[in-house]
């Protein structure tokens, strides 16, 4: 059966789009643009989760400055928590390979959260009414401070919600094989050559405490990774948002996901590198 498409509109002419799908011109865009190692190479789920929550967060606070009608607010809300519980994830087919802010990506969610929505509301996909993609899911944001912030919130979820669980429950089990292999006694080894006598236990204590020292490693960086730079917009001055959006933010995410994150100290820093993740890596 041939394929249906619709036509949109951007300020570079019509793009065609599957009529199935909720993305829009930008993203289609991106596709035709970026096909760099797909279909591997897609953006993972993890930061397509936090990116839902960033947009969630920020039209909270858009809608409790006024900036943003409350009927228009909860629908965007309400399209957010069913992309964070997976919902549409087949909508987000962009390649991790694309310009440096993550644009495309942002667009990508901002399209498919105000098609989504439209259609909720009525409106066909694609008409950017009532709910525009920029004027609306992305108000008062800019993709520069709004994929950092994805991308911390996608890193402390991973840490808490899979590797630190991960590792405790290995170094447990590492600690019940080193009191197990107390009593097993081999040649310890040094330079691929036998050296003196080990107990299997001892060797595996030696694993436990790397993995307790890793632990301890990743639990240090947190701190650096719940800053986030949201508030900053596009170079970190804030312009095109209002006094105190960063911290009405901050508040907003932190009763989300249960954990302390805050806004960064300096947003021009946080926008310009991302030397925590670097540390994280």
């Amino acid at each position: 059966m041939k394929q249906k498409f619709r036509t949109e509109n951007d300020s570079m002419g019509e793009v065609q789009i599957p009529a199935d799908c909720y993305w829009g011109a930008q993203t289609q865009r991106s596709l035709q643009n970026f096909s760099i190692g797909m279909p591997n190479y897609r953006m993972p789920s993890a930061l397509i989760r936090a990116l839902a929550i960033q947009k969630r967060c920020a039209t909270l606070v858009n809608e409790k400055f006024g900036l943003l009608d409350d009927k228009l607010a909860a629908v965007i809300v309400s399209v957010c928590e069913d992309i964070i519980e997976g919902k549409w994830e087949g909508h987000f087919p962009l390649s991790i390979w694309q310009t440096g802010s993550g644009t495309q990506t942002n667009m990508n969610m901002n399209e498919v959260i105000a098609n989504i929505a439209n259609e909720y509301l009525g409106a066909p996909p694609g008409s950017k009414s009532p709910i525009h993609p920029n004027d609306h899911v992305n108000k008062s944001q800019s993709s520069n401070d709004s994929f950092p912030t994805a991308m911390n919130i996608a890193a402390v979820l991973s840490i808490h919600e899979d590797l630190l669980p991960a590792l405790n429950h290995f170094m447990e089990t590492l600690g019940k094989k080193s009191k197990e292999f107390a009593s097993y006694v081999k040649i310890g080894r040094t330079h691929l050559q036998d050296a003196t006598p080990i107990t299997l236990g001892q060797e595996f204590s030696g694993y436990v405490r790397q993995i307790e020292l890793g632990i301890a490693r990743i639990s240090s960086v947190l701190p650096r990774l719940y800053e986030v730079a949201q508030g900053g917009t596009a170079v970190g001055t804030g312009l095109n948002t209002v006094e105190g959006f960063a911290e009405e933010f901050v508040g907003f995410l932190e009763a989300h996901t249960t954990l302390p994150f805050k806004t960064a100290e300096n947003k021009f820093e946080a926008i310009a590198a991302h030397d925590s993740l670097v540390e994280l890596s």
